[in-house]
């Protein structure tokens, strides 16, 4: 990290903390750190800098709780503060504005908005909550970074109460252009707050040029000062830039991890169980934005398409359980069961069955031993911020025979469209295609594609992300 970064501690405020808390029945709270790349990235960041994070812990606050987080934060090398949320403030923060409004809009599905008052105003009352923690416990010479969709509105908190830091933000789902933006009733609120940032950053251009669309449609008299990484605002006294910096993962210790003999060994076994064929694999959250059912359409057509194919090829669908106490995703649930019935009660064969469905998480290692041993991945989102599995995938392919399919709607196809299948998961006939074409890849067409985009994930991994906007962060002076 550049000499000009360690002069400065660095205060991360996120929706939750680093840690995740959980109560075993005999031993009482039990700390862990939480999973997931932005602790990867920022946790070395924080621990040479002595820094801070400033989080919800995920669970009522009470004095046990408190207590348990206080031992737990001695045993770290950087504070943990806590922001206590009620179960109503998680009702209508968390799940009402949060996920039912902002998430849905951000990823273009309009129809899964809900648009209520009573989830808007706790929205801004949590997030003048947590502007407010942080005001009282930064210190003068931090940066802050606030990270993603829940807290939209806590700039303009933060300068509210005075803090005349250097503020950044980072979106890690997309940002909507200006026709979907102007359908949220808080549009120029929330474009307001954002402008209270510094340094604000996106996944890739697309989103970047979103932002800057929007917030000429609430300030049209703005200056702009375009650059290839980074856009500057000039509103009123105001300097504001913008940046596209895609988030990537530790390609070094995915990579070790990966070649290790207890992964090839598990890969080994898990491919044991469908020998003489060829896995296709989907690793996803529960939710309507990674188009499962549409993807489960495009296997169907190119079984089809392709009958030589049966007995020789299978889907293994791994979803992963999230937000089940809402309703919307409850029936996406139901609905990818049933699809993967009646798929396989049309297909399947005395010693066949074309999808495997696995509705779990994967523990560490299963999950590398899946990458590793599958000889296709299908990553085919409606709409995402990034994917993280598409790059977990390329750089587990250390055998060199892996073939990406990607969504051109996830942020990841910016960086991985060359060098993977590139399909749209709405062209049910084309992605059956681009399947078909995956799986009769020749060798050194394979080992060609995925080294180059192992090479891409290697030469931008998280450290680098990490680096590139703590120092935007400092030069963007002139």
């Amino acid at each position: 990290m550049n000499d000009l970064l360690e002069r400065r501690p660095l205060t991360v405020v996120s929706n939750r903390l680093p840690i995740s808390m959980a109560k075993d029945p005999e031993k009482g709270w039990e700390v862990s750190p939480s999973p997931g790349g932005l602790v990867t990235a920022l946790d070395p960041v924080l621990k040479r800098q002595r820094g801070k994070w400033i989080g919800w812990i995920g669970t009522e606050a009470d004095d046990e709780v408190q207590d348990v987080l206080a031992r737990a934060s001695e045993q770290y090398p950087y504070d943990l503060i806590s922001v206590p949320l009620s179960e109503e403030d998680e009702q209508l923060y968390y799940r009402g504005y949060s996920n039912e409004t902002v998430w849905p809009l951000f990823h273009d599905l309009i129809g899964y908005c809900k648009f209520e008052r009573d989830t808007w105003e706790r929205y801004k009352a949590i997030n003048k909550r947590f502007a407010e923690y942080t005001a009282r416990n930064i210190d003068p010479e931090s940066i802050v970074w606030l990270h993603d969709y829940q807290l939209l509105a806590a700039g303009s908190y933060l300068r509210e109460a005075g803090v005349s830091n250097p503020l950044l933000f980072f979106l890690h789902i997309p940002f909507p252009s200006p026709d979907l933006m102007r359908r949220l009733p808080q549009e120029e609120e929330l474009i307001r707050s954002l402008i209270s940032y510094d340094l604000l950053g996106f996944q890739t251009r697309r989103d970047r040029d979103n932002f800057v669309h929007c917030v000429c449609e609430v300030f049209p008299d703005i200056g702009i000062r375009e650059r290839e990484e980074y856009t500057t605002l000039f509103i009123g006294d105001r300097r504001v830039n913008a940046g596209n910096w895609p988030i990537s993962i530790d390609y070094t210790e995915f990579y070790a991890h990966t070649k290790s003999k207890e992964v090839a060994d598990a890969a080994w076994l898990f491919h044991e169980h469908f020998p003489n064929q060829r896995i296709i694999l989907g690793i996803d959250r529960l939710d309507y934005t990674k188009g499962i059912p549409e993807r489960f359409q495009a296997f169907e057509l190119f079984l089809e398409k392709y009958p030589e194919m049966h007995g020789k090829v299978i889907l293994y669908q791994v979803l992963v359980p999230s937000r089940t106490h809402v309703p919307d995703y409850q029936n996406l649930k139901h609905l990818i069961e049933s699809e993967v019935g009646r798929i396989n009660g049309k297909f399947s064969q005395a010693q066949w069955v074309p999808i495997h469905y696995a509705y779990r998480s994967l523990g560490r290692m299963d999950l590398l031993a899946h990458y590793r041993a599958a000889e296709v991945a299908l990553v085919t989102p409606l709409r995402d911020g990034m994917n993280l599995v598409a790059k977990e995938y390329c750089t587990s392919c250390v055998d060199n025979r892996g073939v990406l399919i990607l969504s051109k709607f996830a942020g990841a196809h910016d960086e991985l469209g060359e060098h993977s299948l590139s399909v749209n998961p709405f062209d049910t006939e084309r992605t059956a295609d681009a399947i078909y074409q995956a799986i009769t890849m020749p060798e050194e067409e394979r080992v060609r594609r995925i080294s180059a985009l192992r090479e891409q994930v290697k030469n931008n991994d998280v450290h680098r992300w990490v680096e590139r906007i703590l120092l935007a962060s400092e030069l963007m002076t002139d």
